[in-house]
């Protein structure tokens, strides 16, 4: 489950190299935050790239820096607990997420030293007309491999106002979906404290 992960990451940062100049003009937009992320990443690790030559573990710093700011953590840790949440208490929840966080942070780092530039369609802006969980459709091109269809779900905060991504789907694929039905299992055995102490073990 660790390599699969690791290919939707892959593919998530992959996807936020490149945009639509149309969705790029309207502001506050689920379509705008994947293209201004993905800028704004791609931009500074080519701006590091000595450094990260030299200091590998630099790759989480841009991550933390550039990345999480963009991904909803909290809401995709809470839907990847799925019924299991009802049953923790606020400590435990609250542990979760952090680790839960690290994990993505470490995830996607793993991911990003494996990235190759690919070109990236992504569907044209469309109102939201209030909604606030948004599918951005895209298409990842390699001459090397077929197209690859993902669709990003994005979630608006109702205080913030603010577009943050939560899931992505892969030919039909959740990567939530995918990983809540292995974090059931492992709670199921081993209890939520122990999952917690797992995802924070891969972060180390």
């Amino acid at each position: 489950m660790k390599h699969f992960t690791a290919i939707f990451a892959l593919l998530f940062i992959t996807s936020l190299t490149s945009f639509s100049s149309n969705a790029y003009s309207i502001e506050n937009s689920p379509y705008t935050v994947i293209a201004e992320t993905g800028e704004r990443l791609f931009s500074r690790i080519a701006k590091d790239q000595e450094s990260l030559k030299k200091f590998p573990e630099l790759m989480r710093d841009i991550v933390e820096e550039e990345l999480m700011p963009s991904i909803d953590y909290k809401y995709a840790a809470f839907k990847v607990l799925g019924r299991n949440l009802r049953t923790m208490t606020p400590e435990q929840r609250e542990k979760f997420v952090v680790s839960m966080r690290s994990y993505l942070v470490r995830t996607y780092a793993i991911a990003l030293k494996q990235y190759k530039q690919q070109d990236v369609a992504f569907e044209s802006h469309k109102a939201t007309n209030g909604a606030r969980i948004v599918g951005v459709n895209s298409v990842i091109r390699d001459a090397n491999a077929p197209e690859i269809n993902i669709t990003f779900q994005m979630r608006q905060d109702r205080q913030t106002s603010q577009w943050k991504a939560y899931d992505m789907i892969i030919e039909g694929i959740s990567l939530l979906s995918s990983k809540e039905a292995e974090i059931s299992q492992r709670i199921q055995k081993s209890g939520i404290d122990q999952v917690t102490l797992e995802l924070a073990s891969f972060n180390k």
